[in-house]
């Protein structure tokens, strides 16, 4: 019994720490493309 809570934790931990890189790339995503605006109007 107890390796199956062990797993099933383990399990859901993995899965939380994937939404947490995804929403993480999304943010430096949109921080990227910020530089990039802010570049393009400062070169034009």
């Amino acid at each position: 019994m107890k390796p199956m809570i062990a797993v099933l934790m383990f399990a859901m931990l993995s899965l939380a720490g994937c939404n947490t890189m995804e929403g993480f790339g999304q943010d430096m995503k949109k921080a990227g493309e910020s530089i990039e605006k802010a570049g393009s109007k400062a070169g034009n």
